[in-house]
């Protein structure tokens, strides 16, 4: 069993008697642990089933073509890889052995004295995997390409389509869900083709494009203040997307999107599908509580104690959406966000580090920083711990917020440089169709062993 590197000799002798702290998980949480644990006592493998950190909240600018894929993802290795006591394996941990304190990923067993588990959530169809290929999620990098893909290969057919009933079809895209994300994709996307009908393809008209938004919720953004709902329903309407309330998603099949309410049943036809209705916990969670009998919420997240250990299991904490914290000051759980996210990650390494120091530190507090959503060019809403602003003044706050939470510099500059581009000339720069129709299904992640030639 290897304990810490993979080095011949270690970097540096000293570091064999500084206790193994492992890291499951480089996104928000995770990268924060690893910063706050970067050239201290402690050795820190940090283990990840991609080689990047993705920085997800605007992924549906990737799907949209506002960005390309690498304005929103850093590659771990230089964010906190040249750290001499930090190292970054590629691969997916399959397996955890509380008793034996050890985690197999690629075939190997590696032992922690401490593991945090930072391994975030994916998306959910409440038992409907059927639709995922129909429907595709907007969780990693390939499943924002496959929607881009999707949509524009539906505009070129338009373009080429005589049928006015076939050219609405291929026009009309249903976004499930009208959370955050999906209002901030449905928005984008009206956006997106009307300008694309109306300056890129000659035989398409804006006005024939349609987004609709479809949710069971009878209003928009329901984590936020009813006054900010309003506001982006009216933004949302007079942009051109169509919002279907109160009605639940009762069966997707190819080019069609089956609703039921209180006035029957409804059927939607649309080319491009996309759902960003559902979340669930990452499996590593119930599969350490198969090993440890913590106890799990609704949502596949670990019940964790103040200290986000594992009840039983001091030296296990888990962070960010893998864990359901409900010691605050309200007793309701941390929600799913990059502000929660980093704090604990921030706070479970001081904990970590003041142990180690026979210390203590004062106990997790949550900052809540609000919430926001930005609907369009120059629109967001944002509730700022009861402060409202929609509007202009709204995405400034908005862009202001992302910009602080990405971790990388180059990509703050050129984000926000091909936003103000965007702003300026409503133009796109990242609109290219690559990549094959079932991308987002089966993706390859985790380490690739390259087969030797025999003799």
């Amino acid at each position: 069993m290897e304990r810490f590197f993979l080095e011949l000799e270690a970097p540096a002798a000293v570091m064999a008697s500084w206790p193994h702290v492992v890291v499951v998980g480089g996104g928000f949480a995770g990268l924060k642990v690893c910063h706050a644990l970067a050239r201290q006592p402690v050795r820190v493998t940090l283990i990840d089933k991609r080689n990047f950190n993705l920085f997800q909240p605007l992924l549906y600018q990737v799907a949209s073509g506002l960005v390309s894929e690498a304005d929103v993802a850093s590659p771990l290795r230089q964010m906190v890889g040249v750290a001499p006591n930090i190292q970054i394996l590629l691969g997916e941990v399959v397996d955890i052995d509380p008793k034996a304190s050890e985690v197999v990923l690629n075939g190997q067993h590696f032992g922690y004295d401490q593991l945090i588990l930072a391994t975030g959530s994916g998306s959910t169809y409440f038992g409907r995997e059927e639709w995922r290929s129909l429907a595709p999620p907007m969780k990693i990098l390939e499943h924002a390409d496959e929607i881009r893909r999707r949509l524009l290969m539906a505009l070129e057919e338009a373009e080429q389509t005589r049928d006015p009933s076939q050219r609405a079809f291929l026009q009309t895209v249903v976004v499930v869900g009208a959370g955050p994300a999906g209002c901030e994709l449905a928005g984008s996307l009206i956006e997106l083709m009307q300008r694309a009908a109306g300056r890129d393809f000659k035989q398409l008209r804006p006005e024939d494009c349609r987004v609709v938004l479809v949710d069971p919720v009878d209003r928009v953004l329901p984590t936020m203040a009813p006054v900010l709902s309003e506001a982006a329903a009216a933004y949302l309407r007079a942009a051109g997307v169509d919002l279907r309330l109160g009605l639940k998603v009762e069966g997707i099949a190819p080019g069609r999107v089956c609703l039921s309410g209180a006035d029957g049943e409804i059927e939607l036809e649309a080319a491009t599908i996309c759902w960003t209705a559902g979340v669930r916990a990452s499996r590593l969670g119930k599969l350490l509580a198969g090993h440890t009998g913590c106890p799990v919420d609704r949502s596949g997240r670990l019940v964790v104690e103040p200290d986000f250990s594992i009840p039983g299991h001091p030296e296990i904490r888990a962070v960010g959406d893998l864990c359901s914290y409900t010691h605050t000051a309200d007793g309701s759980p941390l929600p799913g966000m990059a502000g929660p996210a980093v704090q604990a990650g921030g706070w479970v390494a001081r904990d970590l580090l003041a142990r180690l120091r026979g210390q203590t530190i004062q106990p997790f507090r949550w900052l809540d920083l609000g919430s926001m959503a930005v609907i369009g060019p120059w629109y967001a809403v944002a509730d700022l711990r009861g402060l409202h602003f929609t509007g202009l003044v709204g995405w400034v706050v908005w862009a202001l917020a992302h910009l602080a939470f990405i971790p990388d510099t180059e990509n703050r500059i050129a984000l926000f440089s091909k936003w103000m581009w965007q702003i300026a000339t409503r133009q796109r720069t990242a609109l290219l169709i690559t990549g094959r129709p079932d991308q987002h299904l089966g993706v390859d992640v985790g380490l690739f062993r390259a087969p030797r030639p025999t003799a």
